[in-house]
């Protein structure tokens, strides 16, 4: 008995997909989607609609292409408040909606530093020490710990010694994890459409931003 309704299901469930493959089912919505006209005619390209350029015609093209404004974004970490009022004062003179202070955190930075050292020639004798050992390494962006060598840089204390238990496994002895930027909080300044009027004033705000460039918004 089983048996018979298991067999009578299978033929019910092949029934039911002939009718659907064939399209017998499309008249109640249900079926292949056809690939024969509209449907497919509505997905082609529509050739009659082109228009090949004149030489001409692609040459304004491009130029209008190539004269196009270019804008960019650009902005700081936070600033300390000496910076933010002298940004004020010279930001007063710029187009309304160009510029903003606006609330930002930056997290710190940790690092696995190594240094400082006496003198050039020690820190040259570091640098070809890593090399050997295939140790990547950079130079310290903290002008208090040169000069030295960062091993990596990491958003955590946790994260820093992690690497660093990684890297005395491989014979890395003099290395220490060290805070190379504290936490910032503060106002940092955002140039949302930096384009070729402003930027050649650019060169205004650079001596008010306390050592920072600007950089790319992210």
């Amino acid at each position: 008995m089983v048996l018979r309704r298991l067999v009578l299901l299978l033929l019910a469930a092949n029934l039911a997909w002939l009718a659907w493959a064939q399209g017998w089912l499309l008249p109640w919505g249900l079926g292949p989607e056809q690939q024969t006209e509209p449907q497919r005619l509505a997905r082609e390209l529509q050739a009659q609609n082109l228009r090949v350029l004149t030489a001409a015609e692609a040459a304004r093209l491009a130029e209008l292409s190539a004269s196009a404004p270019v804008r960019q974004c650009l902005t700081t970490s936070p600033l300390d408040d000496a910076a933010v009022a002298g940004l004020r004062r010279t930001l007063a003179a710029w187009p309304a909606g160009s510029w903003s202070l606006d609330t930002a955190v930056e997290a710190g930075r940790w690092i696995i530093y190594m240094g400082k050292y006496p003198d050039a020639r020690a820190l040259e004798r570091k640098r070809a020490e890593l090399r050997g050992r295939g140790v990547v390494f950079e130079a310290v962006s903290n002008p208090a710990l040169e000069p030295g060598l960062s091993l990596g840089g990491f958003p955590s204390q946790d994260a820093a010694n992690a690497q660093l238990e990684v890297l005395t496994a491989r014979g890395v002895r003099t290395a220490r994890v060290v805070l190379e930027r504290p936490e910032l909080r503060g106002l940092a300044l955002r140039l949302p459409a930096v384009d070729d009027t402003l930027r050649p004033r650019l060169a205004e705000l650079q001596p008010l931003l306390s050592g920072q460039v600007l950089r790319p918004c992210r």
